[in-house]
C-alpha cells in the first residue's frame, strides 16, 4: 500500500527521492517522510501529503549521495509525525523504511521490551527494525546477515530498505509479498515500489522477487535468497514512457485516465484482434488453448473494481464458451476451504498485479493442481510471474487511485478471451464470432463519442453533488456496471451508493425511494431493456429523481428519465464497455465540484499489498 523510494549513486539524492515520492503518492498519502545520511543521519518526516513534507524542508542543507524515502497508508499507528516513516534504531545509526504487514510485530516487540528497547511509534515497522538492530549489535553478525536472521522470524508481507550511518552508500533491501524494483544506471540505482520513480532515469530494471534480499551500491547490486545464496539479477527494458506518468495539461489524473480510454482500449486490442480478417490472436491463450477450453470450470478472482470486470466476465463466458464460472473475493476465497480440482481454471484480475489477497488466492489454488491464467496491467508484477500464462492489459499507468482505464482493459482482455475459446469450441457461430470482433473494434472510436460530449455530464455532477444517497440498478451485463458505477461514487465523493439488479429493487432497495433520491439506471438497449424501463417508471411513480445512461435514439427512457447520458448503440455483450465511461465521468465530476482531491481519495491507496 505504501511508496517506497531510495538512491544511491553520484548526483543529489533528495531531489530524486522527493519526485519519486510524489508519483508514487498514489499508494498512501497519510504521511511521509525521508531519511539522507551526510556527516551522520538525517531524517525528516510529515504528517500528511508530501507537499507537507517539502513545504517542511525548505531551506534546510539535504546534500546526500544516498537517501530513502517513503509514502504511509496507515496500518499500525494513526496517520502522525511520530509513526511516519523512515524509522529509525535505539542508537540512531539505522533507518528503514517498510511496506507491508509484520502480523507477529506484538510477539516481537514484548521480546524487545523486556530487553529494554523503547519505541518511539506505534508501528510494526519500527519494531522490525530493533529486532533487526538487536541481532545486529549483540550476535557479531553483519547487518546483512542480521537482515536475513530477522526475516527468517517475521510472519507476514514485507519490503524493506535500510540505510546505514556506517556505511552510507549501500542500501540493504528485501522483499516478500509486496514489490520492489531496481533501476540500473550508470554508477547509480533506483529502487522503488513501482517503477514509476525510475523511468525517467533508466529503462533497465530487476524486479526482486519474494525472499531475496538486495545489496545495492552505486556501482554494485547483489541479490541473493534468504539462504544467502546469490541469484543472477534479471535486468528487463521498461516498457513506459515519462509522459505517460504526467497529467498532460489535464487538472486531475483521472480525467486524464478517462480520457486515455480509446487510446488504452485499442493499445489492448492492437496486434491481438485484427477486425479485416477475423482473428484474434493471444499468445498467451493461444499456447495454453487446451486448458482453456477443456476447463471443467473458471474461477474468476480479484477484488474491487477488478471483481466487478470479473461479474461481466462470468456472464459473457457462461454465454459464448457454455463453461461454468464463479466469481469470488480473493480476499474471502482465500480464507475459506473452496473446492478447486485439477481441471479448474483460476483467472486472476488485478490492475497492480500485487493484490495481496489475490496473490495467495492463486497460491492456494496452485497447489490443487489448479491452471492459473493471470490478467494484470503492470509488467514483472508479482502475479504475472507467478502465474502459469497471462496477458497484460497495456493500459500503460494508472496513478489515480479510482480505476478507470484499466477496467475497461481488463474488460476486452477478458471478452477476447472468451472468443477465442468459444470459436475454438464452436459455442458460437462464425456470424456471431466475426459480429463481436467488429463489435470490439469499434469501441476506440465509440468512447471517443461520449468523450466529446461531457459538458453534460458536468453539469449534471453539479446539479446532484449535494444528494445524500445515490441508487444505482442494472439487469444483464448492465447490472456489475451498476455496481462499478455506485463504487466509484463512493470513493470520488464520499457519497453513500448502492449498486442493485433492477429486478431486485421491490425486493427492500425501493423502500429508500424518495424525492430526494438520485436512482441511475445503466439502461443501454438489450433483452432487458422493456422490463428495466418497468423499473424506472416505478421509481418515478415514487417521486424518486431517475437518471438514466441510454443508447443513442432511445426515446421511450428519454420520456421517464429526469437526466440522461447518452452512450453509441453496441452489442449488449460489448455495451458495458461504453455504459461505464458516463459512470465515472459523473462521479469524477461530482468529486470536483464537492472540492474534495479525486486523484486521492481519503483512506484509500492504489496498489493493495495488504490484508
Amino acid at each position: 500500500m505504501c511508496g517506497i523510494v531510495a538512491y544511491t549513486g553520484d548526483r543529489d539524492a533528495y531531489p530524486v527521492i522527493l519526485k519519486g515520492l510524489k508519483r508514487l503518492e498514489y499508494r498512501g498519502y497519510d504521511s511521509a517522510g525521508i531519511a539522507l545520511v551526510n556527516h551522520g543521519m538525517k531524517i525528516f518526516k510529515k504528517m500528511g501529503k508530501v507537499a507537507a513534507l517539502e513545504e517542511s524542508l525548505i531551506g534546510i542543507e539535504l546534500k546526500a549521495k544516498a537517501g530513502i524515502g517513503h509514502t504511509r497508508w496507515a496500518t499500525h499507528g494513526e496517520p502522525s509525525d511520530r509513526n511516519a516513516h523512515p524509522h529509525k534504531s535505539t542508537n540512531g545509526k539505522l533507518t528503514m523504511v517498510h511496506n507491508g504487514i509484520i502480523e507477529n510485530y506484538s510477539l516481537l516487540k514484548q521480546d524487545l521490551l523486556k530487553k529494554g528497547y523503547k519505541f518511539e511509534s506505534d508501528t510494526d515497522t519500527e519494531v522490525l527494525l530493533k529486532f533487526i538492530e538487536d541481532i545486529y549489535l549483540n550476535h557479531g553478525v553483519s547487518l546483512e546477515e542480521a537482515v536475513r536472521i530477522a526475516l527468517k522470524r517475521v510472519v507476514g508481507a514485507y519490503v524493506i530498505i535500510l540505510l546505514n550511518e556506517d556505511d552510507p552508500q549501500t542500501l540493504i533491501a528485501a522483499r516478500k509479498g509486496s514489490p520492489l524494483v531496481i533501476g540500473i544506471g550508470k554508477g547509480e540505482h533506483f529502487l522503488a515500489s513501482d517503477a514509476t520513480p525510475i523511468v525517467e532515469y533508466t529503462k533497465e530494471v530487476v524486479y526482486i522477487n519474494d525472499y531475496e534480499l538486495a545489496i545495492v551500491r552505486p556501482d554494485e547490486l547483489i541479490l541473493k535468497n534468504l539462504g544467502n545464496e546469490r541469484v543472477t539479477p534479471e535486468i528487463t527494458q521498461l516498457d513506459m514512457e515519462l509522459a505517460a506518468i504526467e497529467k498532460e495539461g489535464f487538472e486531475h489524473f483521472m480525467l486524464k485516465e478517462i480520457f486515455d480510454q480509446p487510446v488504452s482500449i485499442y493499445d489492448c486490442l492492437r496486434g491481438r484482434l485484427d477486425a479485416k480478417i477475423g482473428s484474434i490472436r493471444m499468445e498467451g491463450v493461444d499456447k495454453h488453448l487446451d486448458q482453456l477450453v477443456n476447463a471443467n470450470r473458471i474461477l474468476i478472482i480479484a477484488c474491487g473494481t477488478s471483481w466487478h470486470a470479473g461479474l461481466i466476465a462470468e456472464y459473457v463466458i457462461e454465454e459464448l464458451c457454455r463453461i461454468p464460472v464463479e466469481v469470488e473475493y480473493a480476499s474471502e476465497f482465500r480464507y475459506r476451504n473452496p473446492v478447486v480440482n485439477e481441471g479448474d481454471v483460476i483467472i486472476a484480475i488485478s490492475q497492480s498485479g500485487e493484490t495481496a489477497d489475490t496473490l495467495v488466492a492463486i497460491e492456494k489454488a496452485k497447489e490443487n493442481k489448479a491452471f492459473i491464467f493471470g490478467v494484470v496491467n503492470v509488467v514483472g508484477s508479482s502475479i504475472s510471474r507467478q502465474s502459469h500464462a497471462g496477458a497484460y492489459t497495456h493500459a500503460g499507468p494508472e496513478i489515480g487511485v479510482a480505476s478507470t482505464k484499466a477496467f475497461t482493459a481488463q474488460l476486452v482482455i477478458l471478452t477476447m478471451i472468451a472468443l477465442r475459446i468459444a470459436y475454438t469450441k464452436k459455442t458460437i457461430d462464425q456470424t456471431r464470432y466475426l459480429h463481436l470482433i467488429n463489435e470490439l473494434h469499434e469501441i476506440p472510436d465509440k468512447v471517443s463519442l461520449i468523450l466529446q460530449e461531457t459538458e453534460s455530464i458536468r453539469r449534471l455532477a453539479e446539479k446532484y453533488q449535494d444528494a445524500r444517497d445515490f441508487l444505482y440498478l442494472g439487469r444483464g451485463y448492465n447490472f456489475p456496471i451498476a455496481l462499478e458505477g455506485a463504487l466509484k461514487l463512493k470513493e470520488i465523493s464520499y457519497i453513500h451508493a448502492e449498486g442493485y439488479p433492477a429486478a431486485e429493487m421491490k425486493h427492500g432497495p425501493i423502500a429508500l425511494v424518495e424525492e430526494s433520491l438520485p436512482v441511475v439506471f445503466v439502461a443501454t438497449k438489450d433483452a432487458y431493456h422493456e422490463k428495466i424501463l418497468s423499473n424506472a417508471q416505478e421509481i418515478k411513480a415514487r417521486k424518486g429523481k431517475v437518471i438514466a445512461v441510454i443508447t443513442e435514439g432511445d426515446t421511450l427512457f428519454k420520456e421517464v428519465a429526469d437526466d440522461v447520458m447518452v452512450v453509441p448503440q453496441a452489442d449488449e455483450l460489448v455495451a458495458p464497455l461504453l455504459s461505464v465511461i458516463p459512470l465515472q465521468l459523473l462521479a469524477y465530476y461530482i468529486g470536483v465540484a464537492k472540492g474534495l482531491d479525486v486523484d486521492k481519495p481519503r483512506n484509500l491507496a492504489k496498489s493493495v499489498t495488504v490484508e
